[in-house]
């Protein structure tokens, strides 16, 4: 089991790392939709959020070697589910079928005033 880091994805705020690899499983963090470049959340409300926040799950997962066609699962946490349709519309530009299974939640409140927050579990 071994930590994976890159600088291509906000780095970890607290006692956590950006992903971990165990027994050929890589276990994603969620990722927030903060450009790591500029620090900042994406622009363009849950869709650039959503695009962001995938984009940076997408940049954990390259330094494993793989990429979102790995992906098994994804949980997608929304502040509201009212952006569901907004987000799922870009969702379906990053992953195409067979689609992992997912859950998406609504809850109560995303760090730092979020929109939405993506996470995943691939297999190499």
């Amino acid at each position: 089991m071994h930590a994976l880091h890159t600088d291509k994805a906000p780095a970890a705020v607290g006692p956590y790392s950006q992903a971990i690899e165990a027994n050929g499983f890589i276990f994603a963090s969620g990722q927030l939709p903060i450009d790591p470049a500029t620090n900042a959340f994406a622009e363009g409300g849950v869709k650039g959020q959503t695009r962001q926040s995938i984009t940076n799950a997408q940049n954990v997962l390259a330094s494993a070697g793989v990429d979102l066609s790995h992906v098994v699962k994804t949980t997608v946490f929304l502040s509201d589910m009212d952006n569901f349709a907004a987000m799922n519309e870009v969702y379906a530009e990053f992953f195409k079928e067979p689609y992992p299974a997912r859950s998406a939640v609504a809850v109560k409140t995303l760090p730092k005033g979020a929109l939405v927050e993506v996470e995943c579990i691939a297999v190499k």
